[in-house]
C-alpha cells in the first residue's frame, strides 16, 4: 500500500462528506473587543475568530509566548505600535484576563481548543 495520495478531482465534488467544517458556526456574537491603553483604542478581534494554527505553534513557546501570538493575531496590523507603548506587567495581566472573559474562554483554554 502506497502513502502517495491520489490527485483531487478537478470540478464538482459530489461525494458525502463525514463532516462539513465550512457549516460549523459559533455559538455565540463573536464581537471584537476594545480596549483604551495610552489614550488610545485599540480594537482586538475575537479569539474565536483568530487563525489557530500560528497559536498553536506559539503555544508551544510556552504561556507568555500564546498570550503574545494570541495578541499579534488579534491587534492584527496594530500590534507593533501597541507593543512599542510601554506595559506594566500588572495591566498585561489585567488585560489578558480581560480578554479571556470578553471572548469566554476559561483560564488555560486556548482559542483552538475544543469541548471534547
Amino acid at each position: 500500500m502506497s502513502n502517495t495520495r491520489r490527485p483531487r478531482p478537478r470540478g464538482r465534488d459530489d461525494r458525502p462528506f463525514d463532516f462539513n467544517l465550512d457549516a460549523v458556526q459559533a455559538a455565540a456574537e463573536l464581537r471584537p473587543f476594545t480596549v483604551q491603553h495610552a489614550g488610545r483604542r485599540w480594537t482586538f478581534e475575537h479569539m474565536d475568530t483568530l487563525n489557530a494554527w500560528p497559536l498553536l505553534a506559539a503555544a508551544d513557546g510556552g504561556d507568555v509566548a500564546a498570550m503574545l501570538g494570541i495578541f499579534d493575531q488579534a491587534l492584527g496590523d496594530q500590534w507593533q505600535d501597541f507593543r512599542s507603548r510601554p506595559m506594566p506587567r500588572h495591566k498585561l495581566n489585567a488585560l489578558f484576563d480581560a480578554y479571556r472573559t470578553h471572548c469566554g474562554a476559561a483560564v488555560g483554554e486556548s482559542p483552538a481548543s475544543t469541548d471534547s
